[in-house]
């Protein structure tokens, strides 16, 4: 779903550059967009920049600075933050609020969740929902549980430093999406690299896009066979059970989405909250001898890192007041989600990490009917995984100094490049 995200920068992008260079536009200048812009999306090391803390303190709903009489808002408390993404008859989501601008076109629709309005939304979540009850969820348990050792067991083996980006943090949730959706074990390969294209705004806009349409041509191959032989994952599920309510493309693009909100998004909690551990004694001591910790732990972690750091862009149907704010229609709606889980709203101490704090009730996956619905899947992966890592690895530390770590520097989907680890 991260991908989804993408595709509104580079579009943003596009039309900003369309407008400044006589001969087309260079999608990997995207950076040459206003630093109003792009500061919703930079961090400092875990934390967002101090900018957007004052921005939320300041004016938790402000106009953002956008070249050529674009109106964009950027949201940053909590409150408001939770106001739009609810208001689901006052905003749209719709992919057809970007067609007709700087090129895009309705083909270009990658489809799923994201940018679906009701009724169609109301439709495809309604076939996803029952495939996400715990029950479902709860038989991929032994596997996750066995694709993390298995994991572990190969990082036990190399001598010297080890990449636990690479190593542990993306495998997990690219075996895992592989199982959720019964696609062949082979292709993981293919799943993570369609995936991590797409995020890092700085690694070329165009390579996002062609990883998009990439993969939904490598998914709609994979909703032909399961149309041939249904398999007992997701998609074979939606065949078997759904037939023809379902279309090939509607398949493909909700595989799409899954794939992209469940793969990156997992692999970046993971990474970044190794590296929490690693900074906090107490953390690492913590998930290491106490079961009932983890609920929490996570909690707080995903609170703490938000590492989906802006939700879908949203578009005014009509003109409406948020909070004193007079947004007009046609307007454009961002919402932080990464300000959002820092205000003070939520409790005392929220800029900072708390791993015996009790959850709150954080906007990490978003809120309302949009919200993320991999969210269980995804917790359950990470609490299988960061008690098995320090259990096994309890000498472990990072192999250079914390401020060589390499983050990525202007992402929807927040992470870190590479993390060289010292398993013993």
């Amino acid at each position: 779903m991260g991908g989804l995200r993408s595709r509104f920068l580079a579009w943003l992008g596009r039309k900003y550059l369309a407008r400044t260079q006589k001969k087309g536009f260079d999608l990997s200048k995207i950076s040459l967009l206003p630093d109003a812009a792009l500061m919703p999306l930079k961090r400092d090391g875990l934390d967002p920049v101090g900018e957007l803390g004052r921005k939320r303190e300041e004016e938790p709903i402000s106009k953002l600075s956008l070249p050529f009489g674009m109106t964009a808002w950027l949201v940053t408390g909590y409150e408001e933050t939770k106001a739009v993404l609810a208001n689901v008859k006052g905003f749209s989501n719709d992919f057809t609020n970007l067609v007709g601008s700087a090129g895009v076109t309705e083909e270009q629709n990658p489809g799923g969740l994201g940018f679906a309005d009701p009724p169609v939304h109301t439709r495809l979540r309604k076939l996803l929902t029952p495939e996400f009850t715990m029950r479902r969820l709860n038989r991929l348990t032994p596997r996750i549980q066995s694709i993390v050792e298995e994991q572990l067991d190969a990082m036990a083996k190399v001598d010297g430093p080890v990449d636990m980006w690479e190593a542990f943090a993306l495998p997990i949730p690219s075996l895992t999406i592989c199982e959720l959706l019964g696609v062949p074990y082979e292709d993981r390969d293919e799943f993570q690299r369609l995936s991590t294209a797409r995020f890092d705004l700085f690694g070329g806009a165009g390579a996002s896009l062609g990883a998009i349409s990439e993969s939904l041509t490598y998914l709609l191959e994979v909703v032909k066979k399961q149309r041939e032989a249904p398999g007992d994952g997701l998609l074979g599920m939606l065949v078997k059970e759904h037939g023809d309510e379902i279309d090939d493309r509607e398949l493909a693009g909700l595989a799409d989405g899954l794939l992209t909100g469940g793969l990156e998004t997992t692999a970046s909690m993971l990474a970044l909250g190794t590296i929490v551990l690693l900074k906090d004694p107490d953390a690492f001591k913590l998930v290491h001898d106490d079961d009932d910790a983890i609920n929490d732990f996570v909690e707080e972690l995903l609170r703490y890192l938000t590492v989906v750091q802006m939700a879908f862009p949203r578009f005014a149907r009509e003109d409406i007041e948020v909070a004193g704010a007079k947004i007009a229609k046609g307007d454009i709606v961002l919402p932080s989600l990464s300000a959002a889980n820092r205000d003070a709203g939520l409790g005392e101490h929220m800029e900072g990490f708390d791993g015996t704090r009790p959850a709150t009730s954080h906007l990490a996956f978003g809120y309302g009917v949009h919200r993320c619905i991999g969210a269980e899947l995804a917790k359950m992966e990470l609490r299988a995984a960061y008690p098995a890592l320090v259990r096994r690895f309890p000498e472990m530390r990072l192999a250079v100094q914390p401020e060589e770590l390499s983050y990525r520097k202007v992402s929807i989907v927040y992470g870190v490049e590479s993390l060289p680890v010292l398993m013993k």
